[in-house]
């Protein structure tokens, strides 16, 4: 059917699941019982599906006898190992709500989260690349030191009882993975069984945190339905079955990670692989070699990285057939590159964002080459789709460009604790404004043209400019300070800042990296920082951002990409 408005729903012949994430665990693990669940390489671990099931229950167990009640929220900080994915279907089976941190993130930020959510548990590996989450965790709770592991009283984090490390740990108020795990013999099948009973399918299961109109991130709120939903259908929509070896290098605390490849992979049979606890491309290669993938996910960036090594033609990739690329635009040139030499003639693009589950557009095998390299797809099943004029919220035409709603069981519940941020997200009538620009085609294939809000996606990373203006402003030399984005080869985009200086300051560039650096996230940190006495402005008043990333790119003769 040609349309005329720029709307769509997603048909679909398969209902549904009505189910929780822990019942459907157990219908999974017991339909798959000997299938290979997981492969950590790095680890050196692999588990069938009775497997991991086995661990599953025991961690649940565990966190029921430690006295964490449904609904009580259990931070995973961490990179991607295979207690991830235990931690993950654990706290689902409990009834807990995971609340997924970011491995970048500093003291800085875990603080606010840990705040924010009313965190009562922690799981965290020791340590990470650069940082010492066991010295950034004894620092924000000193109490630590000196308590015994479950008893931790925090006069800053009131709510915070429990940590646990993935391995083990020296500090006396944190439990070791073997000795919390022990715990579990203190709870019964019964008490579990109960624990899954009391469950409903719209009962809030994750919290992530995500960019917002706000300074600090907000903690978008998904249900069992949202995320089960989600992974089903999008490893639906790419035919997988039992058969499949999906090759994750994507983190997991992002919905990519947890939703698209472990709840994917759940409600297909499928084998998740974790090639590395973070993205290494020869070592992505190299799983797919060595474990006969057929399936690869990745953010643009990945799959450059991928493509420019030196011995690329040397890895065997003949068994892949299929993947997503997502979590930013996807240069046309980079997909079609992914096609013809990594054998990947049935990828696909996705995208969405972490309030809708993630996804809301997928292409599909079937579409035209062109649209599949040129295009995000068309509405996802049970999803609507609408693009409206930002100031009349009227439907735009085919061809017009406006703003992307979605509506359906893929929208969160809400924001945690942030009614008033909520309302603005999520209309009377059930649409979330996406803040994106986009138009539709008369086939209902849609291209994202660029955003309403000025959030800026690095490498897949969502990052809200006026976080990193107010920590910067936290610095007495620096008056003033505005933040954008500019276009990258590498990762899409990268960060530039625009500071004014008090009159007698001589701050240099890397004074305030180095301002930055240890406190925020890497990623954040700007790449660029344009010293200038004001700031485009409009009449009244208002930052002219648009024209700061114009003059940017013209100064730092930079060139914005070709993407779908």
């Amino acid at each position: 059917m040609t349309l005329s408005g720029s709307y769509a729903s997603g048909p679909s012949d398969k209902p549904l699941l009505g189910s929780t994430i822990g019942k459907f665990f157990d219908y999974a693990t017991g339909q798959y019982a000997d299938r290979e669940a997981v492969v950590s390489i790095h680890q050196q671990i692999r588990f069938t599906y009775s497997q991991l099931a086995e661990r599953v229950n025991t961690l649940a167990k565990a966190f029921i006898s430690a006295g964490l009640q449904k609904g009580d929220r259990i931070g995973i900080w961490s990179p991607n190992n295979v207690q991830w994915l235990i931690t993950q279907y654990a706290t689902a089976k409990a009834g807990l709500i995971l609340v997924t941190i970011n491995p970048a993130y500093r003291s800085h930020e875990l603080a606010y989260v840990l705040r924010q959510s009313g965190c009562k548990g922690l799981v965290l590996q020791n340590n990470f690349k650069s940082s010492n989450y066991e010295q950034m965790l004894c620092e924000l709770c000193p109490e630590l030191l000196n308590v015994s592991a479950g008893k931790l009283k925090s006069k800053e984090y009131e709510y915070l009882t429990t940590i646990i490390s993935t391995t083990e740990s020296s500090i006396k108020g944190i439990y070791s993975w073997a000795d919390f795990n022990h715990l579990s013999k203190a709870s019964s099948d019964q008490d579990l069984d109960l624990r899954l009973s009391s469950q409903d399918m719209d009962d809030p299961i994750n919290i992530q945190y995500t960019s917002g109109t706000t300074g600090f991130p907000k903690g978008a709120t998904l249900s069992h339905h949202n995320i089960l939903n989600n992974g089903y259908f999008v490893a639906e929509t790419m035919n997988f079955d039992e058969n499949d070896r999906l090759v994750v290098p994507v983190p997991l605390y992002h919905c990519f990670g947890m939703v698209m490849a472990n709840l994917g992979c759940l409600t297909h049979g499928a084998c998740a692989i974790y090639p590395s606890e973070a993205f290494e491309p020869e070592a992505v290669l190299n799983a797919v070699q060595l474990e006969k993938a057929t399936a690869l996910y990745g953010v643009p960036t990945m799959f450059i990285a991928e493509l420019a090594l030196p011995n690329f033609s040397e890895y065997e990739l003949k068994t892949l057939r299929t993947g997503i690329m997502a979590g930013a635009p996807c240069p046309v040139d980079t997909m079609t590159q992914v096609n013809e030499k990594m054998n990947m003639t049935e990828v696909e693009i996705a995208y969405g964002m972490t309030e809708t589950s993630p996804v809301s557009f997928q292409t599909r095998v079937d579409s035209p080459f062109e649209k599949r390299v040129s295009t995000v797809g068309s509405v996802h099943p049970h999803v609507e789709v609408k693009i409206i004029n930002p100031d009349t919220n009227k439907l735009c035409d085919v061809g017009e460009m406006g703003e992307l709603c979605t509506r359906g069981y893929s929208v969160m519940l809400g924001y945690w604790e942030n009614p008033k941020a909520t309302s603005q997200a999520i209309d009377e009538y059930g649409w979330m404004h996406t803040g994106d620009t986009a138009v539709m085609d008369e086939d209902g294939y849609v291209n994202i043209v660029g955003r309403i809000k000025d959030m800026v996606v690095r490498g897949g990373e969502n990052i809200y400019p006026r976080e990193i203006e107010e920590y910067l402003m936290g610095h007495a030399e620096i008056e003033d300070v505005q933040v954008t984005g500019v276009p990258d080869e590498r990762f899409g985009e990268e960060i530039i800042a625009w500071v004014k200086l008090n009159g007698n300051s001589d701050l240099s560039e890397e004074d305030i990296k180095e301002f930055c650096k240890g406190r925020i996230a890497h990623y954040k940190v700007p790449r660029y920082i344009r010293f200038c006495d004001e700031f485009p402005m409009t009449v009244t008043g208002k930052v002219q951002k648009y024209k700061m990333r114009e003059i940017s790119i013209e100064e730092l003769n930079l060139q914005e990409q070709e993407t779908a």
